[in-house]
């Protein structure tokens, strides 16, 4: 699940997980950490024992009749809403002290006890404890009523002074703070002074030093984020220094100065030419020249039905697909800079399409045990960029940074995995789980997870020759499986077109022309064909009316607010999508902000503005989902992961979409493949009780099993009454199962007659690989209370988190890495990788922060410059060939091990379906596994480790060999002891039961880490 922020609506209040793209705070590559003091040889104050917070918050911008803090301490629970009352401290100002215990700080809201909430827009603030202030969003450490003192920059009679400049460009916050120690003298007081704007890019202060001729210097944005020089502070002179990217420039030139005005105008583009690929035209030219650099190139484009047609790119290419057939066109290209000097038109080039290519033929899903094929999970958008001409940056690109980087949100394409499919295969992954493809629309919805027309698939993501239905075939020609992210919970914040889209109060005047699109009636939305008006794809003019719209249930339509957007413009009721405006029907979504994660509110209120929660017990909702996605399943998709399922009831799961989604695979695809569409849910119980804080509705295993009684006909009805019987029933009264587990040394049949049809991301599992051991036994704990824990997907990390939820991307280390991949590729589950990981890309980097940074920064990263160059791979696990850059990928150690993990694992079907046990074994992360299938003549028994020594006793006598060595050993009394392999090692010994259940021997080359 993944969300954007947007600049303009105030955020009701709303208790949540701190979603993976709702971070907003971001620092530079390398500089800035979590460092709240600088270097200081000052002695360290004693913490007491008992932690307080006094919380101080402004009121001047408010003018609430009351204030409540509502908090939990860090580790604790939130208080009851509306939290406690505040008490008048000063001018401006309440307050309330709290006791932390021995938690080191608390998350915090404000409220006015009447439904007006201050949550940080979505995020809650994360405070410390001792003075804490909290003004108009800004978190410092002071005591605002206290006698603040002596003047911060004194001017002890030298006359010497700092001007100091900051540059901001790559940090995103929105407050800058000094925080200083002239030369002899004392630090200022955490956070510092205000560092004000300067120019675009850059904050300044002037510092008198008095006596002094420099200073030390350390910045921060008063929320905790700093910059310290990686710890070792800033010296800056007297005089005029700049600070940028960790380099103090002494004496350096005012870059606010104003410079002379840009005048020249580009060169002319040269050696334009264009080449026609059916009813698609790649155009290129050469760079043109400018002495203060080429922003844009303006495309001219005419011939055809529609006319003259320009468009904006930021590179030197062009794909302009979807023409006309047999249809001559005719394009110039100017270059254009950041002053608006515009070049001449260049030569023209021509092309003439041909045919349109035949759509593909539907698909049909392959159809075999999901347990046998690893998983790669990619963001279509960020994996590999297949067509240029797709790539869209949307109107955040300049915002978050990615312009700079020339890296549009949207850049990876289904051409681009087409073209990669080779590489998946070469690690030996037969599966691929994809992020959602229907049209989306938001700010920032490169993910997939803001759906506007589910019947549509975005063509952002398609190409000529390369569209959703060309993925599919391409993969199953290859023998690789398509998993689909779908999502029922929630559309984009503009509704869902075909079932309800909202009219909002919008005004082009002199603060919002910038913003509101003018009404273009014949242009429809996609995502990718540019508006000819406002040159914009994202264009907005469909969504907006200054006129009250027949209908209108929106509260308060057009009347302005107490807020104001970020820029200082004024917001108006109804000019934002919100729940509880009245802007959306009941019949349609649900009216309500989520208030408690554990409490039956997180099934039937909204997460996020940007997540506009879908009444999934109505019956056109229900029939809007179902039509939508039966259209994938005619495709021949092979499965679907379920985003955020924990947000929707599970009888409205089991009632319908489950047997919804097997009705129409049966009848398209017949009864095996619908047995073996493999259908996985995000249930996102992030903490690591076996029962998530004792509430079985928002446990994991819990959407596993069927019903255990009936309900009321009406699916809210049932919901409630569900949610209110199995609250009651409690843990021990949860269904429980051996489907995972040995009888014995014996393979059982396993019982699937209460399974629901959706599995599960072990996410106890996910939660603790920051230790291999600890995932292994946190896993195995809650084995017994899901249907069948061997269909569980496993994975260390994700779009969202790290372990331990963590909002990094894994950071362990190689050979632990190494050690996780060991047991998630022998262990039960199917185990499964996020894209890169293979090569620790992007390891310890935020895994997202929406448009406050760049996604060059992130675990979000594009992909596809490791994988350029070609690679072939006629088998699973190997690579027949590779040059380039890609080459070099599949050189590395930990893909060198994954490679053999997987080949290790196709030959031993007891690691990829079978039970398990560790009865009788001694040895940290050591275990069992058998699968026994009469009907194709399998019986396959294996005896696993992993970095540790084992001990394995009442154990089948036979002969066993080691698929990692080839060490052969005979068991005679039962009992076979392992020595330990060593970090990420492991050991199978498989039981020779000769004929096609014979013990494979050692299998493949030693590695890095097998060996």
């Amino acid at each position: 699940m993944t969300r954007d922020s947007h600049p303009l609506r105030p955020q009701p209040h709303r208790l949540r997980r701190p979603l993976a793209a709702a971070t907003a705070t971001v620092g530079l590559l390398g500089l800035l950490s979590a460092v709240p003091d600088p270097v200081d040889t000052a002695s360290t104050p004693v913490a007491a024992a008992e932690t307080t917070a006094t919380v101080f918050y402004y009121t001047k911008t408010k003018n609430w009749s009351a204030y409540n803090l509502h908090y939990a301490p860090d580790g604790g629970s939130w208080t009851t809403v509306p939290g406690v009352r505040m008490e008048a401290a000063c001018t401006d100002w309440v307050k309330k002290t709290v006791t932390l215990g021995a938690a080191p700080g608390l998350k915090a809201t404000f409220n006015n006890g009447a439904g007006v909430w201050d949550n940080n827009a979505g995020k809650n603030y994360d405070l410390g404890s001792g003075d804490i202030t909290v003004k108009d969003g800004v978190v410092a450490h002071s005591d605002p009523c206290a006698d603040t003192g002596p003047d911060p920059d004194p001017d002890p009679g030298g006359g010497n002074t700092a001007d100091v400049y900051y540059a901001t460009a790559n940090a995103g916050w929105t407050t800058t703070n000094l925080h200083y120690q002239p030369d002899g003298g004392a630090w200022t007081q955490v956070p510092g002074v205000g560092m004000e704007p300067a120019c675009t890019g850059w904050v300044r202060r002037t510092v008198d030093l008095g006596a002094a001729t420099g200073m030390l210097a350390t910045f921060n944005n008063g929320n905790g984020v700093w910059d310290n020089n990686n710890g070792r502070n800033y010296t800056v002179p007297a005089g005029l220094s700049t600070v940028r990217n960790g380099t103090v420039t002494r004496d350096a030139t005012d870059p606010c100065a104003a410079e002379p005005p840009d005048t020249r105008a580009p060169t002319v583009p040269a050696k334009v030419t264009a080449k026609a690929d059916g009813v698609a035209v790649v155009l290129t030219w050469e760079p043109s020249q400018d002495d203060r650099g080429v922003t844009k190139y303006q495309v001219t484009r005419t011939g055809g039905t529609k006319g003259t047609i320009v468009t904006d790119v930021g590179s030197t290419v062009l794909s302009d697909a979807n023409l006309e057939e047999r249809t001559t066109y005719r394009y110039t290209v100017k270059a254009a800079d950041a002053a608006g000097n515009v070049s001449a038109a260049s030569t023209a080039a021509e092309a003439t399409t041909g045919d349109r290519p035949p759509a593909a033929e539907p698909g049909k899903p392959l159809g075999t045990d999901p347990r046998k094929d690893p998983v790669y999970f990619v963001l279509t958008a960020r994996f590999n960029d297949g067509d240029a001409g797709n790539n869209r940056g949307g109107n955040q690109h300049v915002k978050s940074g990615n312009s700079a980087n020339n890296d549009p949100m949207f850049r990876g394409d289904f051409r681009g995995l087409v073209d990669k499919l080779d590489y998946i295969k070469a690690l030996g992954m037969s599966a691929i789980w994809i992020t959602p493809v229907v049209l989306n629309r938001s700010d920032y919805d490169y993910h997939g997870y803001h759906g506007y027309d589910f019947y549509k698939v975005d063509p952002r993501l398609e190409s000529a020759g390369a569209s959703y239905q060309d993925l599919i075939n391409a993969a199953h020609a290859k023998g690789m499986k398509i998993y689909q992210d779908v999502v029922y919970n929630h559309s984009s914040r503009w509704g869902a077109k075909g079932l309800y889209t909202p009219t909002v109060y919008g005004v082009r005047d002199q603060d919002w022309s910038w913003y509101y699109d003018e009404r273009s009636d014949g242009f429809e939305y996609d995502g990718l064909t540019v508006e000819p008006k406002s040159g914009k794809s994202y264009y907005n003019g469909d969504l907006w009316s200054t006129a009250e719209p027949s209908g209108n249930t929106c509260v308060d339509w057009g009347k302005p607010t107490q807020y104001t957007s970020p820029e200082g413009y004024r917001i108006y009721n109804c000019q934002w999508p919100s729940p509880t405006s009245g802007m959306f029907p009941k019949a349609y979504y649900h009216n309500c902000w989520l208030g408690n994660w554990e409490g039956e509110d997180s099934r039937s209120c909204w997460l996020h503005d940007d997540l506009a929660d879908l009444n999934t017990e109505s019956a056109p909702v229900q029939n809007y989902l179902i039509g939508a996605y039966d259209k994938y399943i005619d495709m021949g998709v092979d499965g679907f992961r379920i985003d955020t399922a924990v947000h929707i009831p599970r009888t409205t799961f089991n009632r319908r979409f489950l047997p919804a989604i097997q009705e129409r695979v049966t009848r398209r695809h017949g009864a095996e493949a619908a047995k073996n569409f493999f259908v996985f849910g995000e249930v996102g119980a992030f903490v690591n009780d076996k029962w998530n804080r004792g509430s079985v509705n928002h446990s994991a295993q819990f959407f596993t099993w069927k019903e255990r009684k009936e309900y009321a006909a009406d699916d809210a009805k049932a919901a409630l009454e569900m949610y209110e019987y199995e609250n009651q029933a409690g843990v021990a009264a949860q269904p429980t199962s051996t489907n995972a587990f040995l009888d014995g040394n014996a393979y059982h049949t396993p019982d699937r007659s209460r399974f629901s049809g959706m599995n599960i991301i072990d996410m106890r599992m996910h939660m603790n690989f920051g230790d291999a051991g600890n995932a292994f036994h946190n896993g195995k704990d809650s084995d017994d209370s899901t249907n069948d824990a061997t269909y569980n997907v496993v994975y260390v990390d994700s779009h969202d988190y790290g372990p331990n939820k963590s909002a990094e991307r894994y950071t362990g280390g190689t050979d632990a890495w190494a050690e996780n991949m060991s047991l998630m590729w022998t262990f039960r589950g199917i185990p499964t990788l996020y894209y890169g990981s293979e090569i620790e890309f992007q390891k310890g980097k935020r895994i997202d922060c929406g448009p406050s940074c760049p996604l060059a920064t992130t675990g979000r990263a594009y992909y596809g410059g490791h994988l350029a160059g070609d690679v072939k791979a006629s088998e699973f696990g190997k690579a027949d060939s590779a040059t380039g850059e890609v080459a070099k990928t599949l050189a590395q150690p930990l893909v060198q091990h994954l490679q053999r993990l997987n080949e290790i694992r196709r030959s031993v079907p007891a690691l990829q379906m079978g039970q398990y046990s560790t009865d009788g074994i001694t040895g940290r992360m050591a275990f069992k596994r058998r699968y026994t299938d009469a009907a194709s003549g399998i019986d396959s028994f294996a005896l696993v480790t992993v970095t540790g020594a084992a001990t394995y006793t009442k154990i089948p006598n036979g002969t066993y060999r080691d698929a990692v060595t080839g060490d052969t050993r005979t068991v005679t009394g039962g009992t076979l002891e392992v020595p330990a392999p060593g970090k990420g090692n492991l050991r199978v010994y498989v039981l020779d039961l000769g004929g096609a259940n014979a013990a494979p021997g050692r299998i493949g080359t030693a590695g890095p880490y097998l060996k």
